[in-house]
């Protein structure tokens, strides 16, 4: 629902003045595009990854085995974080917004496993 003129003009006005008070602030919390800080954690946990390979190597060449181990928890942590920054990077296009709750989802109904089996069958005894 859009605003009204005299909120619009107020939202305004608290907007310039945040921007007076702290000019610094607000340029590091105003972000433009979300997927600029999916990108920054996508780049963090790939370094991370990285960085666990050469833990879990170091671990099996010198036979200190529990860093061989904590550099592989060190890679799994990473890759499911990136992969998780991933997935919310490609999802949160700049039509899309927080899913708020009791609101049908704006994607398609994608029948799973189950239902198509069910469907089949139904299908099946139909015919006879």
């Amino acid at each position: 629902m859009p605003l009204s003129e005299h909120e619009q003009r107020l939202l305004d006005q608290i907007e310039q003045a945040f921007y007076a008070e702290d000019p610094k602030f607000a340029n590091a919390v105003r972000i433009s595009d979300p997927r600029t800080h999916y990108k920054r954690r996508l780049v963090k946990a790939s370094i991370g990854f990285f960085l666990g390979v050469v833990l879990m190597m170091v671990g099996v060449v010198v036979p200190l085995y529990p860093l061989g181990v904590g550099g592989f928890v060190v890679m799994l942590a990473c890759s499911l974080w990136g992969l998780s920054s991933l997935k919310r990077m490609k999802g949160s296009g700049p039509d899309e917004g927080p899913q708020l709750r009791g609101q049908p989802s704006r994607r398609t109904h994608k029948p799973g496993f189950m239902e198509r089996m069910e469907e089949r069958w139904r299908r099946r005894h139909e015919e006879r």
